[in-house]
């Protein structure tokens, strides 16, 4: 019998994925050419589950690897209500992307950035819906800390999910949406009936296939999203 997966032999693989390159999450629209790009940046921060023991010998990965995610604000004017990564846009005080993206998760989640280790600054990626240019900064959470939303207006909840939980194929559908007359299609996941879909479901998928985690899914599974 092999040993379980451990989360460390994630953080290995991870960081493998973003040296391996090209790394481009499949179906991100073009930004256009003609207005304003805000550059911003998110973390996606891996770490280790407290209350979850890895003892699986059939998934992935272990068990109790997690990724931080966070719900959006309803009220907000871009992405509203929407799960995502702690993240937003660059200030002049940043020194670069990590600067951003560690900055702006601890104004959002209370994160302690001591106990973060930057693995790597992916390639910087388009968002179209809201003229960002969004760098992901790929974090392994060293020392955990306290995490919850500090400001209710920007954000409602603060979460961290099991990624063998994102990866079970039962998670996984294809989600949709029409704007304009035409509809638009991108990787999707159900966690406990919140979902997690658009721009942070295309960079987890990308991610997932980069470190070879996917699990073969019915992409054939179609369900619309609101906005």
């Amino acid at each position: 019998m092999s040993d379980p997966p451990n989360p460390e032999g994630a953080r290995a693989q991870l960081i493998e994925a973003a040296r391996r390159g090209p790394w481009d999450p499949k179906g991100l629209p073009r930004l256009p050419d003609d207005v304003r790009i805000r550059r911003s940046a998110v973390l996606i921060l891996f770490g280790v589950l407290d209350s979850i023991p890895a003892t699986t010998q059939d998934a992935v990965v272990a068990k109790d690897l997690d990724v931080l995610l966070q719900r959006r604000a309803p009220t907000l004017s871009s992405h509203p209500g929407q799960v995502s990564f702690p993240g937003g846009g660059y200030e002049d005080d940043d020194r670069d992307d990590i600067d951003t993206a560690l900055r702006e998760a601890e104004e959002e989640t209370g994160l302690d950035p001591s106990g973060v280790e930057i693995l790597a600054a992916l390639p910087a990626l388009p968002l179209a819906v809201s003229n960002h240019r969004v760098t992901p900064v790929l974090g392994w959470w060293t020392t955990p800390s306290e995490v919850a939303a500090v400001d209710h207006a920007e954000t409602v909840e603060v979460f961290r999910t099991p990624v063998a939980q994102l990866l079970d194929p039962a998670t996984r559908f294809t989600s949709t949406i029409t704007r304009a007359g035409m509809t638009f299609k991108g990787p999707a996941f159900d966690v406990d009936g919140l979902i997690v879909w658009g721009f942070t479901a295309m960079v987890l998928d990308g991610l997932f296939d980069a470190a070879g985690w996917t699990l073969p899914w019915d992409r054939g599974d179609e369900r619309p999203v609101t906005v």
